[in-house]
């Protein structure tokens, strides 16, 4: 059989960014078919437009850099010319896969023989900073995909875009890289070098390997390689060290290459390749959020987790021939299966909190007491627990960020240790150790591992690859009915989640292991009967290899009723969840909400743990220090989660507050509600999310005679409910709702839509358009206190975090919040008992500052219709976030010329770590 090849000439010149390319590309039709059209991979013109994949794949992650990049900046691949044979060929770009090239051959490739083509292409290289591929500020260049490689054809043709996940599919192939590039620069690459020359301007070196993948390329004006040669295999890396001395490096470099080789076999290349760029797209998480001043592990430790991780990362990326796109799961299981081994082997009692586990304090808690290697059910619970996991086997870019780059590498891996735990004797290890060393350069799959490790045992293993990769199905078992005797147990195992995983049971006599049982199908509850041989517990799933959601329901005492109720713990601060306890967690806490009651000072008692509960209270007393006066909030809510629906949340509760309202003034607030939220059930990455709330505000304020806008009615019931839609992205945001409110006196429906648009030229557009109208209206219309407000709703719900809620005047009467009316300039009709209809509107001038607009019309009653107007600048610093209004012209002039300017001035402000976490959230999630 012959082998597939690529002859490439590259000439960079770096002052202009380009690389101009020709090349050859052998390859054989493998396949039982006879082609007419043949697929090349073009990633490096993925970069070419604002609407490639790649550049929606950012924005869906909230990065605007790409979408505000200059056009030089965003590089692309130009194909001048394809041939075969001497002739040209015709060949395009896919409509909505521009970095794929669809090529006509001029004869049939029938099975068995090569096509052979010779493409010119000139690359323009992109900025670095979008994928950390491309051209440094300082002018270093780190290339992977940069130039073009045939697409597989298995039966069917396995193409895709680069959505920057580094998951190209292509054939190894035989690579000869002949490259001219600038003196001043060196070169570096897994590949293996000869003939390097230079002359005055350039310097020119051949690199070539046999059965390679796309090869990476560095080049770099400083020497940030460096090499450790073992027996077998030179390293090549610029991990950074932890300012380890060079003899540490070296002994950890060894360490770690003998563990690979004695697990994975030896690497079939010469040299195995590790960046910082590897590390810092998928690095240790945990380590990479701490400060550098913060070390709470070794770091000899830290150096060799990192190089640990990227090396057999790298080592099976470049050896294990599967489609990363769809079978990903399978070398993410593998690489930390065996991360979690290489810790469990040379450092055992390693904590998850490093050397913090020791401090006066920090010992105390749950999480000081977790090993290192806990971390990574720990980690996906995160997502199990709030119903935002996904099955393994989906595609890699169908996946959540948290998911695809942390929680379905964790759930592959500890996957692999409870199936291993499952059929014992090693049989998992041991398999996977051979799977890898026989097909190592293979053309192979998830099936074909499947298929290779069910030989491997007698035990039915069906339930690993139908419901544990395939499936959402959580794990969680329960002991429900116990009868015991002097000689044997009856108990009842409910499954209460349906799925046909086993799960383990464990005979204890106080902490010592009696007996262990695999207990199989299951679909509902099983009852069995076991020997007692002394035992006093019996406890499921001891060892917590099984990633199960719940496991505070999975022990039972054998002395006696009451030894199964869990004692109490209290705790200072948030803890990791110790099923052994109930826990009740007390926190400080300092807060500013209002002017009226200033700083107050406070403790916070609630259950809820890092991971999400079902089932959550919280209470907040506090002393607020200007009204002196006992404030806070209590509130209690049950959840529910719904797989395989586009229901996928249910929550109800009650909740209540005190606080001041005004000076010297309170309101008292109690609020049952009822919450249901959709989402698109078949695409978690879609933004389209619905709401529905149901809720009743009770509101018992004291009276304030002084006050009109408080109103003659200090007391008052209302019934809310509100449907909500969003699709919110970041280059086209719409969000819109209807709100239905009922109350003795008055019944009224609004309308709320919302549209943002971030154009290719960078001008942003923002539309918001509200109607409101009294269905009925019974109030005292000279309050106006529930009536639409045109620019400063009274806010009789108690809805927005308002520092000064009663103050008409000052600083605090002019904070801004987007709602009802929307108008900045405080206009002569600021109220509306009727009806009111406004649209409110901003576009960019320049960079975050933007022109508002605002018109509207107001009606109440025995008043004709006003049509009000509003125009200004506004400072857009952190949209919805913190932003300030100019106003300019409106109804009432020219603002920006009358007296007292500074007062008319409107700002938004949120100081909420919960909001601005929002930020961070929605680029993971």
């Amino acid at each position: 059989m012959g082998q597939n090849k690529i002859d490439l000439n590259a000439v960079f010149d770096v002052e202009s960014k380009k690389i101009t390319i020709s090349q050859t590309i052998q390859y054989q039709n493998t396949s039982k078919d006879t082609l007419l059209v043949v697929y090349l991979n073009n990633w490096a013109n993925s970069y070419a437009t604002k609407t490639t994949p790649l550049a929606k794949r950012i924005a869906e992650e909230y990065k605007n850099d790409f979408h505000l990049a200059k056009n030089e900046d965003r590089g692309y691949s130009i194909v001048t010319s394809i041939k075969q044979n001497n002739e040209n060929l015709v060949y395009c770009e896919l409509e909505k896969s521009p970095d794929i090239i669809k090529v006509n051959l001029n004869k049939q490739l029938i099975p068995g023989e090569f096509y052979n083509l010779k493409i010119e292409n000139i690359v323009q290289i992109p900025n670095s900073k979008f994928t950390q591929y491309g051209i440094t500020e300082t002018g270093d260049i780190n290339l992977r995909y940069w130039y073009i490689t045939p697409a597989v054809y298995d039966g069917e043709w396995q193409y895709y875009s680069n959505k920057d996940l580094d998951d190209l599919y292509i054939p190894k192939a035989n690579v000869t890289l002949n490259i001219q590039f600038p003196k001043g620069y060196n070169i570096t690459s897994e590949l293996n070098s000869k003939k390097h020359f230079q002359n005055t301007a350039n310097q020119n070196i051949t690199l070539y390997g046999k059965n390679r993948l796309n090869t990476k390329l560095f080049l770099r004006k400083n020497k940030d390689f460096t090499t450790i040669q073992n027996k077998n295999l030179s390293l090549v890396s610029s991990i950074e060290d932890e300012d380890l001395e060079v003899i540490d490096k070296v002994l950890i470099t060894e360490k770690v290459l003998d563990f690979i080789e004695n697990n994975l076999g030896k690497y079939p290349h010469e040299k195995l390749l590790l960046s910082q760029i590897d590390y810092d797209k998928d690095p240790i998480y945990g380590l990479n959020f701490l400060p550098k001043f913060l070390k709470p592990y070794p770091n000899h430790f830290q150096y060799e987790l990192k190089l640990l991780k990227v090396a057999i990362h790298n080592y099976l990326e470049n050896t294990i021939l599967l489609n990363p796109r769809k079978e990903q799961w399978l070398l993410d299981g593998i690489l930390v299966y065996y991360l979690m081994k290489y810790v469990d082997v040379h450092y055992p009692n390693m904590k998850f909190l490093g050397s913090f586990a020791d401090i006066w304090g920090v010992r105390s808690f749950h999480a000081a007491d977790m090993k290192f290697n806990d971390k990574y059910i720990l980690v996906f619970m995160l997502m199990a627990r709030t119903n935002r996991d996904q099955k393994l086997t989906m595609a890699k870019d169908s996946l959540l960020k948290f998911n695809a780059h942390i929680a379905n590498k964790y759930k592959a891996g500890i996957g692999f240790r409870y199936l291993d735990d499952f059929v014992n004797h090693d049989v998992v290890e041991n398999s996977l150790s051979s799977f890898i060393k026989q097909q190592k350069l293979k053309e192979t799959s998830a099936k074909d591992f499947e298929i290779f490790i069910k030989s491997k045992t007698n035990k039915n293993i069906d339930w690993f690859f139908n419901d544990y990769l395939a499936t959402r199905k959580k794990i969680d078992f329960k002991i429900k009915k116990v009868r015991k005797t002097e000689d044997s147990v009856t108990l009842t195992i409910k499954n209460k989640r349906g799925n046909s995983m086993p799960v383990s049971l464990y005979t204890l006599k106080d902490d010592s292991i009696i007996s262990k049982t695999w207990i199989e199908n299951i679909s509902n509850s099983k009852t069995l009967t076991i020997l007692r041989n002394d035992a006093n517990k019996l406890v499921l799933n001891y060892n917590k290899v099984i990633p199960e959601i719940n496991i505070r329901d999975n022990w039972k005492s054998l002395k006696g009723f009451f030894f199964n109720n869990k004692p109490l713990q209290f705790r200072l601060f948030q803890d990791i969840e110790d099923p052994n306890y109930n826990q009740v967690f007390f926190m400080p806490i300092a807060e500013f909400n209002n002017i009226y009651d200033g700083f107050t000072l406070g403790a916070r008692v609630y259950n809820k743990t890092v991971l999400r509960k079902l089932f959550n209270y919280k209470f907040e007393p506090q002393y607020a220090l200007k009204s002196r006066t006992l404030t806070g909030s209590a509130s209690i809510s049950k959840i529910h989660y719904f797989e395989d629906s586009d229901l996928y949340y249910l929550s109800y509760g009650i909740g209540a507050g005190y606080s001041s309202y005004a000076q010297d003034l309170f309101v008292r607030q109690i609020t049952p509600s009822l919450i249901l939220q959709f989402r698109e059930d078949n695409d978690f990455r879609s933004n389209k999310r619905q709401s529905l709330i149901f809720r009743y505000v009770d509101i018992n304020r004291d009276k304030d005679a002084n006050n009109i806008l408080t109103s003659n009615e200090p007391n008052y019931g209302i019934f809310n409910t509100r449907y909500v839609h969003s699709n919110d992205n970041l280059i086209n945001f719409n969000k819109w709702y209807i709100d239905l409110q009922l109350a003795d006196k008055f019944s009224k429906v609004a309308f709320n839509y919302e549209y943002r648009k971030l154009f290719e030229s960078n001008r942003q557009l923002n539309l918001r358009l509200f109607t409101g109208i009294f269905l009925k209206n019974n109030t005292d219309l000279n309050a106006n206190y529930f009536s639409f407000a045109l620019d400063r709703p009274t806010d009789y719900l108690f809805d927005y975090a308002y520092l000064g809620r009663s103050e008409s005047s000052g600083i605090f009467s002019q904070q801004y919040i987007t709602a009802e009316g929307g108008f900045k300039s405080k206009l002569n009709t600021p109220f509306a008992n009727q009806w009111i209809s406004t649209i409110n509107t901003s576009t960019t001038l320049w960079k975050y500052i933007l022109a508002y607009g605002d018109v509207g019309l107001v009606k109440n009653k025995y008043d004709s219709t006003r049509f009000v107007y509003d125009s200004g600048i506004r400072l857009n610093l952190v949209t919805d976030y913190f932003e300030i209004y100019f106003p300019v012209y409106s109804n009432l002039g020219w603002e920006i010329g009358q007296p007292n300017y500074d007062q008319k001035i409107r700002f938004k402000f949120t100081a909420d770590p919960q909001v601005l976490l929002g930020l961070f959230r929605r680029r993971w999630f």
